[in-house]
């Protein structure tokens, strides 16, 4: 699969390499807010239409594509594309929105994605490569990271064979590290989990790769990557048990490598704040 990874191709390239790109960074910025602003106010209603959709087949992107993973927002499929072993990334419609509101927003949550992708690629951060950009199913091909593993599924497999957070230090200094590049480049995941952070093989090298975009944007706002660390810490100390120690291992090499981490860590704590006094008010 190395021989994969070089640069994207299909339209998501040419778009990114077009004319105007600084004008189209201040346009994300700006569907950025937006987005996050359409994410609480539609939170509900995927909650409700979650059992529904799941319940569904959704019929893959193109034939020979075996579905791996179906979730409310996303279907994902493995196969093989242009003579490639992928992965597609297959958006879900969500049936209580209008057609036409569905459509746009689909779309441009799709090419969010995959210019976030691109961006990381740019700046040397690893994530996945983009093969092809479908924009009429709204589907992306990216590179099948072959024989990776989850973080979450890495975590749990020390805790299960008795091994203590010390032996998780490193792991946890290298993704602290690699977060901190990601915010410095002012793109932010806007769904960190351990579950969207993948080990190549052998895991033993530590070699991370981050994925699944779909709801990141770019912002160099303080508060947007005090929160993406925050969703990151609710998410590592309420599905891993004991970790509390690696977590802030995280935090202090984010520190030491972010060239902007003073202003974020101060909103990382300003948030925690405020959501401990929601869990106090109920």
């Amino acid at each position: 699969m190395a021989a994969a990874v070089a640069g994207g191709v299909g339209p998501v390239v040419a778009e990114a390499a077009a004319p105007g790109a600084g004008a189209e960074t201040k346009a994300e910025v700006g569907a950025g807010a937006e987005t996050k602003a359409e994410v609480g106010a539609e939170t509900k209603a995927e909650v409700g239409a979650e059992a529904e959709l799941e319940a569904e087949v959704v019929p893959p992107p193109l034939p020979g594509l075996q579905l791996v993973q179906q979730g409310a927002e996303a279907c994902v499929f493995r196969g093989r594309f242009l003579g490639r072993e992928a992965v597609a990334k297959l958006r879900v419609p969500k049936r209580y929105r209008h057609p036409a509101l569905e459509e746009r927003l689909s779309r441009r949550r799709t090419a969010q994605e995959a210019r976030a992708l691109l961006r990381c690629r740019r700046a040397g951060i690893p994530a996945p490569a983009v093969y092809f950009v479908d924009h009429v199913t709204n589907c992306i091909y990216l590179e099948d990271i072959a024989g990776a593993v989850a973080v979450q599924d890495h975590i749990e497999s020390v805790q299960r064979r008795g091994g203590d957070a010390g032996s998780l230090l490193p792991l946890s200094k290298k993704l602290g590290a690699l977060l901190a590049r990601l915010h410095d480049e002012d793109l932010i995941h806007g769904d960190l989990t351990t579950a969207n952070v993948l080990l190549r093989p052998p895991v033993e090298k530590l070699d991370l790769v981050l994925i699944d975009f779909g709801l990141s944007f770019v912002s160099g706002l303080a508060e947007d990557k005090g929160v993406d660390l925050y969703v990151l810490e609710k998410a590592f100390l309420s599905v891993h048990a004991g970790v509390e120690t690696v977590f802030e291992t995280l935090l202090k090499t984010y520190a030491a490598t972010s060239k902007k981490s003073g202003p974020v860590i101060k909103k990382l704590d300003e948030v925690r704040l405020r959501g401990r006094k929601r869990s106090m008010v109920g």
